[in-house]
């Protein structure tokens, strides 16, 4: 849990001991336990991968003192990554393609980050190519490149999941959390099955990813408005494991939108879309282990609430779902 109760010395050392909050709208018997990951300092779970792969970069020589790391991201890691940079000494450079939150490009400019953007229908795909070729151009520049870098699960596996079974006291019987680098849902599902072979792990996507293609599932590709989670090229998600994955749960758009808007009205929690669909797909797994469907060592389920909405006003999160998907 966040229990800054000392004075510290760097806005790094507020990284974690984000709040395990129960969910009051899940199937009785099996609660729901959501990581609030707003509480970061940069309000999301990318500070946890910003600080931890860059403090190994570092370490390992991958990037030298007051050099440069260059990111293709959404927005989040950037933030992230940028907050620590600054810390740490570096400078940075974030690619974004131009369709993804203006908040979240703002922040990363005010935190001294150089923003570039890459046309929306380039994808992420463009966004990797034109950070690689801006790294060839420097002597002293590194592509933490969170899609590949093992550093982006251990991060998780260092921090979020001991926290959480911290907090549980190490009764975790799900984990289901959203899927878009995978850093996130590899790092606690390693560490959870560590502890007991038989927890149940869920991967999360929206209706139009293709993760599910991996498990033999039906998918058919097309757009989605979900951010943050969900592949439309598996083979860029090269830290997705799925020997480590029992399931993998597709929600619609309108579900998540849905959802994100009640917990806000409900529960006081102002999360974005990836944690509309985190918390239905989190209630649904519930829903199976209530009714004997799945089996698991603990009749719990914990999931992770990776962002805020504040960084999505601007494409009318809390409007009427066909003004948000307009």
């Amino acid at each position: 849990m966040t229990t800054h109760e000392e004075p510290v010395d760097s806005v790094l050392e507020t990284i974690g001991r984000t709040p395990l909050v129960r969910l009051q709208n899940g199937p009785e018997g099996v609660p729901i336990y959501a990581k609030l990951e707003t509480f970061n300092p940069g309000a999301s779970v990318k500070d946890r991968i910003g600080q931890y792969m860059l403090e190994r970069m570092l370490e390992r020589g991958d990037v030298p003192p007051s050099g440069t790391i260059i990111e293709p991201t959404a927005g989040n890691t950037g933030i992230g990554l940028a907050i620590a940079a600054e810390q740490l000494g570096l400078d940075a450079i974030f690619v974004v393609p131009e369709r993804f939150s203006v908040e979240k490009q703002q922040l990363m400019a005010a935190l001294g980050a150089e923003v570039i953007n890459t046309p929306t229908e380039d994808g992420m795909d463009g966004a990797i190519a034109r950070a690689h070729d801006l790294a060839d151009e420097l002597d002293d520049a590194a592509v933490p490149q969170q899609f590949s870098n093992p550093l982006n699960a251990e991060a998780h596996y260092e921090t979020t999941a001991p926290e959480i079974y911290e907090a549980l006291d190490g009764e975790v019987g799900a984990v289901v959390v959203g899927c878009g680098t995978a850093g996130t849902l590899m790092g606690i599902a390693r560490y959870a099955l560590e502890q007991d072979p038989d927890t149940h792990v869920v991967a999360v996507e929206p209706e139009g990813s293709v993760y599910g293609e991996l498990f033999e599932e039906d998918r058919e590709e097309a757009e989605y408005k979900i951010e943050g989670i969900g592949t439309h090229d598996t083979t860029t998600n090269e830290l997705f494991d799925p020997d480590l994955i029992d399931d993998v749960l597709a929600i619609a758009d309108r579900d998540a939108h849905a959802e994100l808007k009640r917990l806000a009205r409900e529960e006081g929690h102002l999360v974005a879309s990836s944690a509309g669909a985190a918390s239905v797909a989190s209630k649904r797994v519930a829903q199976q282990i209530a009714d004997g469907d799945v089996e698991a060592p603990h009749e719990t389920v914990v999931t992770i609430f990776p962002d805020s909405s504040e960084r999505y006003l601007s494409k009318g999160i809390y409007r009427s779902f066909e003004e948000w998907t307009s």
